[in-house]
């Protein structure tokens, strides 16, 4: 059964859009999938949403892996050793040495540019994607509109899911993109809504594609200098900039791991 408790959203922006204060109708199973369709068409039409987002809101599926997911994240239950051994730490920091040598004009720029040290650059994106080995399997649309639909974080993922739409819109992604299960795009995983607020063109060809590496990493340093990130400062644990990679990600294990790995590729 739809339930309307849970899916007010007062006041959300997405990039400068404000979200309809009454949503469409979330639920607690997918069985009302194809019912909420239209009435989340009608709510992402008022918030700017042309055809071409429709139309992909209208032809997304209800993806039961990202419901599942979604319900068994094991990144909060881990302890720091374990999570980094899961991840492969010490492989993550041996390929982000590399990767920094070999391609130091680029991460010097980075740096220049937005502040924030490679090796958090390059931390993160060793995490996210394994340096971009495995950017997801999932539909992009399907997924953030699940999560829009599902009644246990609606008020988080609607405006995400305006953003997916607006970007179908742009052309920025199409209706088939892949990306992870809670609808994450690119080399570092980036939300739809942060494409539209911190997507940046990295390699100077005047689009926005965080499938490609250099735009996906620019836009990773443009999110931490958002932010907040301080230049020179430093990032463990009580340093100043600690705070803007709880920016990143909710789970303290994963901050830890980005402050250690980040350190330790910059030696």
């Amino acid at each position: 059964m739809f339930q309307f408790g849970r899916c007010l959203i007062a006041l959300v922006m997405v990039s400068g859009l404000t979200a309809p204060a009454m949503a469409a109708p979330c639920s607690n199973t997918g069985g009302d999938y194809e019912s909420w369709k239209p009435v989340m068409a009608r709510e992402a039409s008022v918030a700017g949403v042309g055809e071409r987002g429709i139309a992909a809101l209208m032809g997304s599926k209800y993806a039961t892996k990202t419901i599942g997911a979604d319900r068994n994240q094991k990144s909060f239950k881990y302890s720091l050793e374990k999570f980094m051994q899961v991840r492969g730490a010490d492989t993550i920091v041996a390929q982000g040495r590399k990767r920094k040598a070999q391609n130091a004009a680029f991460y010097q720029g980075l740096e220049a540019r937005f502040g924030v040290p490679a090796g958090v650059i390059i931390a993160i994106h060793g995490m996210e994607t394994a340096f971009g080995g495995f950017m997801g399997d999932s539909n992009v649309v399907s997924a953030i509109a699940t999560l829009a639909y599902d009644c246990r974080r609606s008020d988080y993922f609607t405006p995400h899911l305006i953003a997916a739409l607006l970007l179908v819109d742009q052309g920025v992604i199409s209706p088939q993109s892949i990306g992870a299960k809670h609808g994450e795009v690119g080399h570092t995983q980036f939300l739809p809504g942060n494409v539209l607020r911190y997507g940046v063109d990295g390699n100077g060809d005047g689009r926005i594609d965080l499938t490609n590496e250099a735009d996906a990493l620019a836009s990773t340093a443009n999110f931490l200098a958002q932010k907040g990130w301080q230049p020179g400062l430093g990032y463990q644990e009580g340093e100043p900039n600690s705070r803007v990679i709880r920016e990143w990600n909710a789970a303290t294990v994963y901050q830890q791991a980005i402050a250690i790995m980040g350190a330790r590729i910059d030696r």
